[in-house]
């Protein structure tokens, strides 16, 4: 598990990112990043949260590190409706929570085949599991770690 620590720190490197996108540079690190703007459950603000993503079939998937924990997580699950900005494009989605084990695993075995550098020592230094976990350690992993997959509505596509 991350210790909690880690998460301040994260906040100063979403802020870079954050800042790339409102520049109009979210091109740099649009391949890997895409901006998600939700609106909070509590206060009704919208919040931007930079977020790594998978495309896979017209939709992006994005983990949550903490799990139904992460405050833009909960804050989807109470307005799935959100906007999203990734490369050079913007436009609206519905964000679908999932927190099934099996689904959650499927998406951390397609992110180590895709990043298999970045997801191991993410694995290996985050989550104190081997570079290449094995199935049950994914499967143990996604009960801490939770899966968003963004549907764009039918207007962009």
């Amino acid at each position: 598990m991350i210790p909690d620590s880690f998460w301040p720190r994260m906040k100063n490197i979403q802020t870079v990112h954050k800042r790339l996108y409102d520049s109009g540079k979210g091109w740099i690190v649009g391949k890997f990043i895409l901006l998600l703007t939700h609106t909070g459950r509590i206060t009704g603000t919208h919040y931007d949260t930079p977020l790594q993503y998978e495309k896979i079939a017209g939709t992006y998937c994005v983990g949550a590190g903490r799990g139904a924990k992460a405050d833009w997580f909960r804050n989807i699950q109470a307005n799935p409706h959100v906007h999203i900005r990734v490369d050079r494009c913007e436009f609206d989605c519905v964000a679908e929570a999932v927190t099934e084990p099996e689904r959650v695993a499927d998406f951390l075995e397609y992110r180590l085949k895709r990043h298999p550098l970045m997801i191991g020592l993410i694995m290996k230094f985050f989550h104190k599991l081997p570079m290449r976990p094995s199935r049950s350690q994914f499967l143990e992993l996604s009960k801490s770690t939770s899966l968003v997959i963004l549907h764009p509505s039918k207007e962009a596509e």
